[in-house]
């Protein structure tokens, strides 16, 4: 007796169960895929994470090495020339005690 429309066969239905496991096997392993590149996307961010901190470490040191060496130096020139470094510091007082009170009038 000949299916008619809208029925299914019972071949038809043993092809869509099949077609129903196939689906549900890509979707599984498509799923593990994903999730495989995720933990490995994650531990490739942490090891960068990891790498940009021990190098900014070593840049914060060495920027508080120069700044100590800088603040030094600077120490030993006003000892050694305490008029002058009076004299600038009055300077750089007084232009920016002018370029406040420009900007305060606009």
């Amino acid at each position: 007796m000949p299916a008619q429309a809208g029925e299914l066969t019972p071949e038809d239905a043993a092809a869509d169960a099949a077609n129903d496991a196939a689906a549900a096997k890509l979707s599984a392993e498509a799923q593990r895929a994903v999730a495989d590149a995720a933990r490995r996307i994650e531990v490739a961010v942490q090891e960068g994470l990891q790498q940009l901190r021990a190098q900014s470490r070593v840049y914060a040191d060495l920027a508080g090495e120069q700044l100590d060496e800088a603040g030094r130096l600077a120490s030993e020139q006003i000892r050694a020339r305490p008029l002058a470094a009076t004299g600038a510091a009055l300077g750089v007082g007084v232009l920016i005690g002018l370029l406040l009170a420009s900007a305060s009038r606009r």
